[in-house]
């Protein structure tokens, strides 16, 4: 890896040393790139020029890396990070001059709005905080992307819809009764209607640690590769899943009106 690179991004400090924190972030971002690197290799060897999409890239540290340690060796392949916010895009997009990524492209724009320039090989994104994992996960299925990997950062979205549930199970009740529990079930089911989505939409899913629990509490990575057009099954379970909490998600509303017909058809199928 480039020492002028990681200096760069900050991961290395001026004597090109690791404080801790600047190692911690940078194993959580190598460990990542070698579980993607199957998904990678897949797309590389499908693809001529492969797509990898970066969503809520922050300071584009995951898209520089899989840019260095990835699409730069193999000479083909373009990065795509997406960033709402200017002054990072604009930084990111500066980078990437300095050191010779000309296939990565700084985008910025929201999610849900930015214009991809053909379907993703892999649509990826770390810690894209509460419903930006959404927007994320809904780019990928609505572009039929080839892989997804998503590690979930703060989700608070599902908490608050619990808050206001009224479940007619007392055990049901008694999961969310006091704050705490509620703000830990509703994080646990954010990424288990997240996984039951892209299993809908015809990924196989795959749920592990990102890292050890001593570098990082976020450290859930939900992996998708896409092997059909939808699954009756997983759209049934979905559909228990949100009944019997009285939740209804980002995910789940972003992907309400796409694709309705084709799951009534496969139901019938099924």
């Amino acid at each position: 890896m480039s020492i002028e690179l990681l200096q760069d991004l900050h991961l290395l400090t001026r004597d090109r040393q690791l404080n801790a924190d600047a190692r911690r972030k940078l194993k959580q971002i190598r460990h990542l790139v070698q579980l993607l690197k199957p998904a990678l290799d897949d797309a590389l060897a499908r693809t001529a020029d492969p797509l990898v999409v970066d969503c809520g890239a922050g300071k584009s540290y995951l898209g520089a890396l899989l840019y260095e340690l990835v699409l730069g060796p193999a000479g083909r392949g373009t990065l795509m990070a997406i960033e709402a916010r200017g002054e990072l895009s604009a930084q990111a997009a500066a980078r990437a001059a300095r050191f010779g990524q000309h296939r990565f492209l700084a985008v910025g724009d929201a999610i849900a709005s930015a214009a991809l320039p053909r379907r993703p090989s892999l649509v990826t994104a770390l810690h894209a905080c509460d419903t930006a994992t959404d927007d994320a996960l809904a780019m990928a299925i609505a572009h039929e992307a080839d892989h997804v990997a998503i590690v979930p950062c703060c989700q608070a979205e599902v908490s608050r819809q619990l808050e206001h549930a009224r479940p007619a199970d007392p055990a049901t009740a008694a999961l969310f009764a006091h704050p705490l529990h509620r703000r830990e079930l509703g994080s646990h089911l954010t990424n288990v209607v997240r996984g039951l989505a892209l299993e809908a939409y015809g990924y196989r899913v795959t749920v592990t640690e990102l890292v050890g629990w001593e570098h990082s509490a976020k450290n859930e990575l939900i992996l998708g590769k896409r092997v059909q057009r939808y699954d009756a099954r997983a759209r049934a379970e979905l559909q228990a899943v949100l009944d019997r909490f009285a939740i209804n998600p980002a995910i789940v509303r972003l992907l309400a009106d796409r694709d309705a017909p084709a799951f009534e058809a496969g139901a019938r199928e099924a």
